[in-house]
């Protein structure tokens, strides 16, 4: 009788790739640097702008001497919208900032604008709605100043950099890429504020 020998197969330990598992450490690692860097830069972007209007409104209520001269602020009589709008001078809503210039309610929306805007970036709260109420500020002093005018109604020269893009563009985008991103979370209170019950049922106040 004839005996044939199979071939035996014995379990055979294989030690871990140390390549492998440090590359994807590696990986992982970047990874986690990346997301930190971009939390932290966008964190910096949220309060460096929340800084801008929370400064634009401390400097016309209180008149510190910069933008608004001293004894002029808000607080002193002083009018936070009638030097900007009545020295409109092009655009297709001219007459109507004209007469929209010092009005009570004009003041009152621009001001608690510049506020609430300052407060919910700084804070890290309310983005979504900061991003609306601050997109529509842009829009209005983008009108008011409208840059793709080369010539002002008088005739001279608007001196305008460029016909499209300036600031109050920027600044919008900026508002919308910080609400898009979550930005309220790194140096801020976003955390806190999604779990309030009233947060949770309405997403649109986050």
């Amino acid at each position: 009788m004839a005996v044939q020998n199979h071939p035996q197969h014995h379990p055979r330990f294989r030690f871990p790739s140390l390549h492998r598992t440090g590359t994807a450490q590696a990986a992982t690692d970047t990874t986690a640097a990346t997301t930190a860097a971009r939390a932290y830069a966008f964190a910096s972007l949220r309060l460096l702008t929340g800084f801008v209007f929370l400064w634009a409104f401390l400097d016309k209520t209180f008149g510190f001497g910069y933008a608004t001269p001293s004894g002029k602020g808000w607080i002193d009589g002083g009018s936070p919208t009638k030097g900007f709008l009545s020295s409109v001078a092009a655009g297709p809503m001219e007459s109507t900032f004209h007469d929209w210039a010092g009005a009570g309610w004009a003041n009152w929306l621009f001001m608690l604008g510049l506020l609430g805007v300052g407060i919910a970036l700084v804070a890290g709260v309310a983005l979504r709605l900061a991003a609306v109420a601050g997109t529509a500020m842009m829009a209005l002093m983008w009108i008011a100043e409208w840059p793709p005018a080369k010539h002002l109604s008088d005739g001279t020269l608007s001196m305008s950099s460029n016909p499209f893009a300036d600031y109050h563009l920027i600044y919008a985008v900026v508002l919308i890429a910080l609400a898009a991103a979550g930005a309220g979370v790194t140096w801020g209170l976003g955390k806190l504020w999604a779990t309030l019950p009233i947060v949770r049922d309405h997403t649109w106040l986050k």
